[in-house]
This record gives structure tokens, C-alpha cells and sequence, in this order.
């Protein structure tokens, strides 16, 4: 049997990640050959728990060739997978996100949840397998957790993620607040990223109703300063529309400490987040009080209007 892939989504981020890692591990305590890559490049997050736990970042790849036998995590559209991801073998996926249309020749497994992050489903699995959890697998789901939910703060939290994060806390023998709010923050520093690569940093490409939308989504300590590269980051959404022909470019910027997002929006089609959220767009933007998942609060109510 050839080596299996396991990967999450383009623009990978942290569950992406280290849901793919602890996949591998999974597969390889059961005998199976399966070797975890990315997607694309790691935010600053997601390489401060690397480093943090000294583990090798999964390899990257653009492509998969026909016939390839791959685990999904943390994904289940074609859009956000690997190129040719249509021509694979999918033998698997763990996800939490809604279904998105995924079509296979053959049953596979399908494990879906609607909690707040991959990880705690794969720490499900290991339970389930009675399965040891090491330390610094241990830490990559926890990591995984926290990011998602922000630790915990996000709608999309459930009791599950956590219960699950409680007993990964133990494991590896961490206070979850303090090392919660150490990793989020190493995240927020996009001094050195360029404008258009906040852009591509965590980007969904997806259809809602008809409309070809991206939704992209950049955590920060302090909106005003992020907004200080408003002008600049505009000009890059709108080469980003013309050659890709969307119909909306939706760009949050959320404060992991006070819980609020302020949207840049442009395209034909902005104009639809007035009725979703019952505010005036002024000068492209919108103050979204409370408002930090793009999973509930943000593509499930433009959804709507679309």
C-alpha cells in the first residue's frame, strides 16, 4: 500500500496543522504508512507552536497525483484542497466544518462534528482507540483548540472542545489561560507581512448563494493599527477581485482580546452587509461588536442576502 497524505486546507492554519500531525501519529500507532504535508505557508501562530515543541513543520505541496490515497482534515470543499484533489483516492476526513459538496467513487470514512475545532475530534479518536496521548501531541491539539475558539471565546465553541482541552491541558502539563493567550498573541504581530499577504494569510474562496466570494480573516490585539494599512490593503482586494472575478472581498479584522471585528468590504456585491448586519458600510468598512467566527457569524449571515 502506498503512503497515505494527510492535509488540511489552503491557507492553512493552526488546526490545519496540527490536526494533520496528529493524524499521523494516529495512522502510524495503527500500522498504517501516512505522512502529514501542508498546503501552503505557516502563519506566525502556527510557528510559534512548532517551535515552541521543536516539531518539523509538514513538508508543502501544490498538487497530488491521480490515484493518491488522502486523509482530509479540517476541509471537505474541493475549492480549499490540494490541486487535482478531484482525481485522489480520499480514504478519509475529520472535519467540522459544514458539507461542502465533496463527491467520491468509493464510501470512505466521514467523521463530522459540529464543535469548534478538528482536534477535538481527533482527541475523541484516540480516546475511542484507547490510544496513549503523548505530550506533544498532547500540545498540538491543545494549540488547535485554542486557536479556533479563541481560547474558548468564540461561538463555535463547544463543552466538548473544552472537556477536550481540559484533558490535553493535563496531559501536557500546562495552564491553559496563560499559554492560551501567549500563542494567540505570538499570532497577532503582522508587522512583517506584506498587504497582500494579510490578504492570503487565512482566505476562504467559497459561493454563497451565486455570489463568488472570499472571505479572509486576520486575528490583531489592536484594530486601529491595522487599520492605519487600510488604503493599501484595498488596493490589493481590488486587484484580487479583477483577476478573480468576485462578486464581494470580505476582509475581517478580529480583536482576539476585546472580541469584535472591523470588516473591510469591497465588490459589486458589497452592498449586502448592510441588511445582514443591519449597519451602514462607511468608507468600505463595518464595526461588527462581537462578532469573531466566520464559520457562524459571518458566511452563515451574509449567506442570507446573498
Amino acid at each position: 500500500m502506498s503512503e497515505f497524505l494527510i492535509f488540511g486546507h489552503k491557507s492553512p492554519d493552526t488546526d490545519s496543522i496540527c490536526a494533520s500531525l496528529v493524524m499521523e501519529k494516529f495512522n502510524k500507532n495503527n500500522g498504517i504508512d501516512a505522512k502529514a504535508v501542508r498546503l501552503g505557508e505557516l502563519n506566525k501562530e502556527t510557528k510559534y507552536v512548532l517551535e515552541k515543541l521543536g516539531v518539523e513543520a509538514p513538508r508543502l505541496i501544490e498538487k497530488v497525483e491521480n490515484g493518491q490515497q488522502v486523509i482530509l482534515v479540517d476541509h471537505n470543499s474541493f475549492s480549499e484542497s490540494v490541486n487535482n484533489i478531484e482525481n485522489a483516492k480520499i480514504e478519509m476526513v475529520v472535519d467540522h466544518h459544514k458539507l461542502s459538496g465533496i463527491v467520491t467513487a468509493e464510501p470512505l470514512y466521514y467523521l463530522a462534528e459540529p464543535v469548534g475545532c478538528t482536534c477535538t475530534l481527533m482527541c475523541k479518536k484516540f480516546r475511542q482507540s484507547n490510544m496513549q496521548i503523548e505530550k506533544n501531541e498532547a500540545m498540538l491539539m491543545l494549540s488547535a483548540i485554542i486557536s479556533d475558539t479563541l481560547l474558548f471565546k468564540s461561538p463555535t465553541c463547544t463543552e466538548y472542545d473544552k472537556m477536550a482541552a481540559e484533558e490535553l491541558a493535563k496531559i501536557a502539563n500546562v495552564n491553559i489561560e496563560e499559554y492560551g493567550m501567549e500563542m494567540l498573541k505570538a499570532g497577532t504581530d503582522l508587522s512583517d507581512i506584506s498587504d497582500k499577504g494579510l490578504l492570503s494569510l487565512d482566505a476562504k474562496e467559497i459561493t454563497i448563494g451565486n455570489l463568488k466570494t472570499i472571505i479572509a480573516q486576520v486575528n490583531t490585539a489592536s484594530i486601529p493599527e491595522m487599520m492605519q494599512r487600510k488604503e493599501k490593503v484595498e488596493e490589493e482586494m481590488k486587484k484580487v477581485i479583477e483577476e478573480k472575478g468576485l462578486d464581494l472581498f470580505f476582509f475581517a479584522i478580529t480583536d482576539i482580546i476585546n472580541s469584535n471585528t472591523q470588516a473591510i468590504v469591497l465588490g459589486e456585491k458589497s452592498e449586502i452587509v448592510e441588511p445582514a448586519y443591519n449597519i451602514k458600510l462607511e468608507n468600505n468598512t463595518v464595526f461588527l461588536e462581537g462578532v469573531v467566527s466566520r464559520k457562524k457569524q459571518i458566511i452563515p449571515v451574509l449567506t442570507k442576502y446573498a
